[in-house]
């Protein structure tokens, strides 16, 4: 299953129609090879960027959907990037365990899976959970500046994601269509990628066989160190203050790095970092590293704590004084408070290096309890540490035997919380998410990261972090915006029919490009709202053209029924706003059913687009009123008015850039 549609203005090759190509060619490719011994059934649905209607449509209405045992659904997130299966239905270990053997390089992880029931997003796969459909669902989410966007096209999408969905995917069809049975529902596996495409799945409480193997691991280090009298209570403490640290630390550096960039906040105000992807990944890893060196530099040195206290303040509560950023300021006094009660006593490497254990293992232990299909996240790094720990004996890296066994041991463990950095930073929003990585990180990096040179290693972690921020000042001083990643502008044609009045508007926030072509008559610009749309809109008066009727209509039948109409055109999208003063009963969107306006005085927000118009039927219990505010979208500048200035390269028309839109509001009485 894949979905034929995507948003206004986009093209949608990746979503969704690298899902549709994929589903074609799947089929194809087992039809190919011979009659298979059940049958395939291929559904291309409408609408699911609406509102999974046409998932809807099929599962409710159409009697083949009875017959489906088990579902693949292809979906798209960005333009490129591996294909991650990350999604499945309940009791998904026997389906686990056909992906992993079936499919051809597979990816995927429980974590996402466990994720993805607690966000609200949806994708057609939902529909077909709610009617107890097995399955796995498929996307790949690189390249997000081409979701939902102009740029969405077949020139630029990634044909290694479109190859790597069809590879994943391909073969677990095949399996179920030519297998003996269906996958039982069986209890909810673990599942990851352990080393590039081997994907591992055990039962759930295997995690507790990991985590008493972690614990001996670690009770071997300590017992070797405590032998050579390496071990000190006192540092196992300052060791689990470090831990915190680098967690409020990491944090705030981070949130740091966000703010130097620029960049605002929101999908399109973020745009600006995904046009550039790469070089904000790298300017938060630096960082992310520069705060594990410095903070082990710090505990082995002990020499001062104010320095770093102080500057945790002032950055904190100067993030919170320029931007109103206060979760930063929280950040600042937690580094700030844990770095006077860490540092300032020099700690020896032993102690501190098995205090800085002891928080991660608390964090698995309390996932293996309350998530434990999601506690491979914390527990596999843990115990990769807990290994290194006990071959080198709690001792850093200061022979070159110990350094080769503490380099490779990084650089695989390293490898594989990268893809999770990776994964974390899609959430931009949330700049301090990756600082997870770092903190499980320095677990394995301690034997590397702690000075057997203070001043050397003092010296490279400020020069990475120097690096960092460097490069997020450089984003925030030069402009992303290019042929390739062209910037995000709206500009429309709008019409207040109530009032009477006209302005080319922007339903973005305009830039210098989009101001300018909305004041070209000499009208100045200022925010206005408007009925009918949820925000307000940056506008310039213009002339009104001819008057056009308006497409909302409110009538009384004379059985005492209420009908609101808005009229349109397959190709515009109507949004629709009601509220009504009295209790109703009987209230139909064109004929069916709807549990809307039961509360009088609640405004009803309705989205509506179709081969007909919209239709809502009431019947009030008394006397009353029914206020509508509505807005038409219509693809098409009008002919009668001047036309906009040509878009620069580095523009590109952004959702209903360029279209007309008529809004209005009434009030009706009985």
């Amino acid at each position: 299953m894949a979905h034929h549609d995507s948003v206004p203005g986009s093209p949608g090759a990746a979503d969704d129609i690298a899902g549709v190509a994929s589903s074609l060619e799947i089929v194809r490719a087992i039809a190919a090879r011979g009659g298979p011994q059940r049958d395939v059934v291929l559904v291309m649905t409408d609408g699911e960027e609406a509102g999974l209607l046409g998932a809807k449509a099929f599962f409710e209405a159409d009697p083949l959907a009875r017959h489906l045992g088990f579902l693949m659904n292809l979906e798209a997130r960005g333009g490129g990037g591996r294909a991650i299966m990350f999604e499945t239905s309940a009791q998904n270990g026997a389906a686990i365990d056909l992906f992993a053997g079936a499919a051809r390089r597979p990816l995927g992880n429980s974590l996402t899976a466990l994720v993805y029931k607690l966000l609200p997003n949806d994708t057609d796969f939902t529909v077909a959970k709610d009617h107890g459909v097995a399955g796995l669902n498929f996307a790949f989410i690189g390249r997000q500046f081409d979701y939902h966007s102009p740029s969405s096209t077949v020139a630029v999408l990634d044909q290694g994601a479109l190859q790597h969905m069809g590879d994943g995917a391909l073969g677990v069809a095949a399996a179920v269509a030519n297998g003996p049975t269906l996958p039982p529902r069986t209890a909810d596996a673990v599942y990851g990628n352990l080393v590039g495409d081997l994907l591992i799945a055990y039962p759930a409480w295997e995690g507790w066989l990991l985590l008493a193997a972690t614990a001996g691991l670690l009770g071997v280090a300590g017992a070797q160190a405590r032998r050579r009298g390496d071990l000190a209570w006192r540092d196992v403490a300052q060791g689990v203050g470090a831990s915190l640290l680098l967690l409020a630390a990491g944090a705030l550096t981070l949130h740091l790095v966000r703010r130097l960039t620029g960049s605002g906040f929101g999908w399109i105000g973020g745009r600006a970092l995904l046009a550039r992807f790469p070089a904000y990944e790298a300017a938060l890893a630096l960082a992310a590293l520069a705060v594990v060196m410095l903070v082990a530099v710090g505990l082995a040195r002990g020499r001062s704590r104010t320095t770093p206290a102080v500057v945790a303040l002032i950055v904190g509560a100067g993030l919170a004084i320029a931007g109103g950023d206060w979760l930063a300021l929280v950040e600042g006094v937690a580094a700030a408070v844990l770095a006077l009660v860490v540092l300032g006593r020099p700690a020896a490497a032993a102690g501190a290096w098995l205090g800085l254990l002891a928080p991660p293992v608390v964090a698995a232990v309390a996932l293996q309890v309350l998530a434990p299909t999601a506690a491979f996240i914390v527990q596999w790094p843990v115990a990769a540490a807990a290994v290194l720990a006990a071959a080198l004996g709690l001792r850093p890296a200061d022979s070159p035997a110990r350094a080769v066994i503490a380099l490779v041991t990084a650089v695989l463990a390293l490898a594989w919380l990268g893809a999770f950095f990776h994964a974390l930073l899609q959430g931009m929003d949330v700049p301090e998410l990756p600082v997870l990585t770092a903190w499980l990180g320095a677990a394995i990096l301690w034997p590397l990261a702690w000075p057997g040179e203070a001043r050397a290693h003092l010296a490279t972690g400020a020069a990475l972090l120097v690096a960092g921020l460097a490069i997020a000042l450089g984003l925030g001083l030069t402009s992303p915006w290019s042929a390739r990643h062209p910037r995000a502008s709206e500009p429309v044609f709008l019409v207040d029919q109530t009032a009477g009045q006209a302005w080319r508007a922007s339903l973005l926030r305009p830039d210098a490009w989009t101001r300018n072509a909305l004041s070209a008559g000499g009208a100045p610009l200022a925010q206005r709202s408007v009925p009918g749309l949820p925000a307000t809109v940056w506008a310039a008066s213009v002339r009104p053209t001819p008057p056009r009727p308006s497409p909302l209509a409110v009538t009384r039948r004379p059985d005492g029924t209420i009908e609101v109409r808005v009229a349109g055109t397959p190709e515009d999208l109507a949004r629709l706003e009601l509220r009504v003063s009295v209790p109703v009963t009987g209230a139909a969107i064109n004929g069916e059913p709807v549990s809307i306006l039961q509360k009088p005085g609640v405004w009803a927000r309705l989205h509506w687009q179709g081969s007909q118009g919209l239709r809502v039927t009431f019947r009030p219990t008394g006397a009353g009123v029914v206020e509508a505010r509505y807005a038409l979208f219509h693809p098409g500048w009008p002919a009668d008015a001047p036309p906009l200035p040509p878009m620069p390269p580095d523009e590109m028309a952004w959702d209903w850039a360029g279209s007309t839109v008529l809004a209005g509001s009434s009030a009706t009485r009985w």
